[in-house]
């Protein structure tokens, strides 16, 4: 009961937050992006600027606006943003507040194909949100050009989220769009169609081995104020953590981890009672399970 009420409650979580943050109905009923003041503020999660329901931006497609600026410039207020959400949420972001993270869950809900965690070589391809971090946002966006205007090249050819919630609802409801399609597209639709028949197998693909957000708010898991704490003292090595864990985690990396997105199912697990949500108590906590 205490893990089906736990569940149940995060997933109706992501739903209304996703709901509320994606609430602007008018947009889909006519293809039209909201632009209001509410578009001036971030949401934490990938939330696509360009989806006709978003009451606000994305923070990643604000940082590349302010590195697709002519010449070159700081990104303090975005840099501030990351700061803020990241030390005092760390990857409980990817877990509770992020849409494109409900669809991979509901996608991985699917009763078919045999699943698994991680894809094989795991290890190595982790590294791959933080290729994609500096690779595509910050330099692709900083220096990649079409024309004589910086390109963010992290939304234009890779994010699925934009292109599922955005690019999709706008030409579904925009005549004069769809017949701008072209390959660019069909390139995008591809890499969405690959990581949705992926997440019905593999728990949430992009979050592992793609997303740059993921990849900043991993910095800051260790130290944010939001943690699942473990108490060595009372843990009875059984492992039902690790097993519902669903990256694989062992308790001494529960939280701590930069691939740990807090979803909590490790806390429904335990028998013992030793893993709590919880805050950083004080600064010793960050080396304790080193």
């Amino acid at each position: 009961m205490k893990k089906f009420r736990f569940s149940r409650i995060r997933l109706i979580f992501q739903i209304i937050y996703t709901i509320i943050t994606n609430g602007y109905l008018y947009g889909y009923l006519n293809g039209k992006i909201y632009k209001g003041s509410l578009k001036y503020a971030c949401v934490p999660g990938l939330n696509c600027y360009s989806c006709p329901g978003a009451l606000a931006s994305c923070p990643m497609g604000a940082l590349q606006s302010v590195l697709n600026k002519k010449g070159f410039e700081i990104p303090f207020a975005v840099l501030g943003f990351f700061f803020i959400f990241g030390s005092i949420f760390g990857r409980f972001v990817c877990g509770w507040l992020c849409p494109f993270g409900l669809v991979q869950d509901l996608l991985h809900k699917i009763p078919i194909f045999r699943k698994r965690k991680q894809l094989p070589y795991h290890s190595v391809l982790k590294y791959g949100k933080y290729l994609v971090l500096f690779g595509l946002v910050i330099v692709g966006s900083s220096f990649l050009f079409s024309g004589f205007v910086k390109v963010p090249a992290f939304c234009k050819y890779l994010c699925p989220s934009g292109t599922l919630m955005g690019a999709i609802p706008l030409l579904s409801a925009n005549e004069q769009l769809r017949s701008q399609i072209g390959g660019l597209f069909y390139w995008k639709l591809g890499v969405l169609i690959f990581l949705i028949v992926l997440s019905m197998k593999i728990y949430r693909p992009f979050c592992q081995y793609l997303c740059p957000l993921g990849a900043i708010y991993g910095w800051f898991n260790r130290f944010s104020l939001v943690q699942i704490r473990w108490e060595k003292e009372g843990c009875t090595s059984c492992m039902a953590c690790r097993k519902a864990c669903p990256v694989n985690l062992p308790p001494e990396k529960i939280s701590v981890s930069a691939e740990c997105i807090k979803c909590g199912k490790c806390v429904e697990a335990c028998t013992a009672g030793c893993l709590q949500f919880g805050k950083l108590k004080n600064i010793r906590e960050i080396g304790q399970y080193k």
